[in-house]
């Protein structure tokens, strides 16, 4: 199904997961409108492939058996109109994220990565959420969650969400809401981008989307700031087209 060469190191094979990994999570985000359209009860079975060159696509398996690599889950265009939309794209994910292990640990197996290299491979593709984390936007949940158990005894007067009332809420990065200090670790592990899954930075632009509270990069989304200005209610693509798809 990839042209591109096989890697071979585990920084290789990390590389390839990452670029498979954006891939799916933009069909099933910022893309999610021609991922649905794409994925037609009435065609033959089809599957959602993430490339490594942070692409994706919808089409049927190869007919190589057994195939160059593992294949993703089968047929996932006939459960779209059965079930209810966010349920499936969360389905979707779920074997999203199954399909992206077995296929770094299929490259690890075929080029011999002893138990060592296996272990790094595996850290290093687990500090990243997952896609259905990503895609469920539990992925932000779970780590304020661990930092409340892990900080028991700071104060949490200071976790109330008050930029949301603001005129200019969208514009505002996303804020450490655990309250810790500016050179705490945690505040570069806080909230990720609900397109393609990356922390938040400070130097970057952000908006969020005032139905599902979820934030964005501004480039990830297309919104530049000077946008955001005349935008008085922001909605996410995903948000976007299911309202499309309620009005039809």
């Amino acid at each position: 199904m990839d042209a591109l060469r096989v890697p071979r190191s585990v920084e290789e094979v990390f590389g390839d997961f990452k670029g498979r990994r954006a891939g799916l999570i933009k069909a099933l985000t910022t893309d999610m409108q021609n991922f649905y359209e794409e994925c037609d009860p009435e065609k033959e079975n089809l599957c959602l492939y993430g490339l490594p060159n942070e692409k994706w696509e919808v089409n049927l398996p190869v007919e190589e058996v057994p195939p160059e690599i593992p294949e993703p889950a089968l047929g996932i265009n006939f459960a779209r109109d059965g079930m209810q939309e966010k349920d499936w794209i969360s389905l979707v994910a779920v074997h999203s994220d199954s399909w992206l292990i077995s296929v770094a640990f299929y490259f690890g197996a075929r080029f011999g990565f002893g138990k060592n290299d296996r272990k790094r491979l595996f850290q290093m593709m687990n500090e990243l959420p997952t896609v259905y984390e990503v895609v469920t936007g539990s992925a932000k949940q779970s780590k304020d969650s661990a930092r409340s158990s892990g900080n028991k005894s700071k104060p949490n007067g200071n976790k109330s969400r008050t930029f949301e009332s603001h005129p200019k809420a969208k514009m505002t990065p996303p804020p450490n809401e655990a309250g810790e200090s500016d050179g705490d670790e945690e505040e570069e592990q806080g909230t990720t981008c609900g397109a393609c899954g990356d922390n938040y930075a400070a130097d970057e632009f952000w908006i969020c989307c005032d139905v599902c509270e979820r934030w964005f990069h501004g480039k990830c989304v297309k919104i530049t700031p000077a946008k955001a200005e005349h935008i008085k209610q922001y909605k996410c693509p995903t948000c976007s087209s299911k309202r499309a798809r309620v009005q039809m």
